[in-house]
């Protein structure tokens, strides 16, 4: 079990309690920490954009985002290793999309969270 680091005594325990129980493991909060880092770049996240609208190569996608092929193949091997993109092969070409719709539910939330904070 972790030190205590606090000097605070509990002015409602049966609070703490409750949510205690329904706190994720640590490491857990570590993996959604990490996918989170991943997304916060924006170079993955206009490719994200680009593949929540159609699967491509990853030479379309440097072209669309004038970058060079390398940069973006980097950028999306590190997507993929978190499970954000997948990749399927059609003969020379890879194609490139979205892992699931967990994805395309994380980008629409977070897009319509910032308009609604920027309407106050």
């Amino acid at each position: 079990m972790a030190t205590k680091k606090s000097d605070s005594v509990a002015i409602f325990p049966e609070s703490i309690e409750q949510v205690q129980k329904n706190m994720p493991e640590e490491a857990d909060i570590e993996k959604v920490v990490t996918f989170y880092k991943v997304l916060a770049d924006k170079t993955r996240l206009r490719i994200l954009y680009a593949l929540k609208e159609k699967e491509m190569c990853a030479g379309d996608i440097a072209v669309l985002l004038d970058m060079t092929k390398s940069a973006v193949s980097h950028q999306l091997a590190m997507m993929r290793n978190m499970h954000q993109i997948r990749s399927r092969r059609d003969g020379k070409n890879i194609f490139y999309s979205l892992d699931d719709e967990h994805i395309v539910d994380i980008l629409e939330e977070a897009m319509e969270h910032m308009i609604h904070a920027e309407l106050y």
